[in-house]
């Protein structure tokens, strides 16, 4: 046995891990021209979502990635998986080997703009820290997340952060109350990729502005006026999105004139998020989402919902 091998063994300190990790909407998505090195910078206000994924890992003779729940057959089961990737990483930097069964119980929607596969990877970066005991920091583990990818480090966060950047740096924000939200599952999904393509395309002539915060959009998080944060709501990326997929401009339509408060387009779609009043309310427009046809199905849900956290 080599000295890997038994740093790796001697690391497991239980059988398994289970992390649950939330789903994330864009209250604010503010996207700047394109930078050299093709990504954007982003004033990007992360709010956590109580739909949540559970990443459970437990030791094995090799990686491996198993998936189950809705739309689980989209989700890639090989190295390519962020829960896999981050595996890797956090194994690295500690001179072992990454063997673990990582399975992912999916509830978050599956390429719809809401983080769930940056959420898989920070549940599993959580989780086998756990499994492993190592014993990192909330630090060291926030600077693994950035690698992964830009949503990543907000979903080991959750509760409301300003993301700016690539989305990766963070400065959490007060939440002054709970605000109530229903969003639309579409059918199929959207590359963020080609919806950040769209939006190059259609801004091609334009003098992109650079993205900042909305000062009235922090304070109505602050305060907890549905009201006032529902009057600031903004997604730089939603015209991109509406122009890949025309159908959901259906969709948001359906669901003001059903009463909510706003509608957007969550992140780079193809999910759209609704803004309500309460908790009946929500209810009641996710009923007539689901009525109309223009979607899949709808959840009614609240924020702020807690970052990623070990459950059993």
């Amino acid at each position: 046995m080599s000295d890997t091998d038994t740093s790796a063994e001697r690391a497991v300190v239980r059988d398994s891990v289970t992390v649950r990790v939330p789903a994330k909407v864009n209250v604010q998505l503010a996207v700047g021209a394109a930078r050299p090195d093709g990504f954007h910078d982003l004033a990007n206000v992360f709010l956590a979502v109580g739909l949540y994924d559970e990443v459970t890992v437990t030791p094995a003779d090799e990686l491996r990635v198993t998936c189950a729940g809705p739309d689980a057959h989209q989700v890639p089961l090989d190295a390519t998986n962020l829960a896999a990737r981050a595996a890797i990483a956090l194994a690295a930097r500690h001179g072992i080997e990454p063997r673990v069964h990582i399975h992912i119980d999916k509830d978050i929607p599956v390429a719809g703009g809401m983080a769930g596969g940056s959420a898989d990877g920070a549940g599993a970066l959580l989780a086998c820290d756990a499994l492993w005991s190592l014993g990192s920091s909330e630090a060291e583990l926030l600077a693994i997340c950035a690698e992964l990818g830009s949503d990543v480090p907000f979903s080991l966060l959750g509760g409301a952060a300003l993301g700016v950047g690539r989305g990766e740096r963070l400065t959490p924000l007060d939440v002054g109350g709970t605000f109530h939200w229903v969003f639309a599952v579409a059918d199929g999904g959207l590359s963020t990729p080609a919806v950040y393509g769209e939006f190059d395309r259609l801004t091609a002539t334009a003098d992109v502005p650079p993205p900042a915060a909305d000062p009235a959009l922090l304070t109505a998080l602050r305060t907890g006026d549905a009201t006032a944060l529902a009057a600031t709501l903004v997604n730089d990326l939603q015209p991109a999105a509406l122009s890949l997929r025309p159908s959901l401009a259906a969709t948001l339509t359906t669901g003001m004139s059903a009463g909510a408060l706003a509608a957007l387009v969550s992140g780079s779609g193809p999910t759209t998020a609704f803004l309500t009043k309460d908790a009946e309310s929500a209810e009641t427009i996710a009923e007539a989402l689901v009525a109309s046809g223009n979607c899949r199905t709808a959840r009614a849900t609240s924020a702020p919902a807690p970052g990623a956290r070990v459950v059993s």
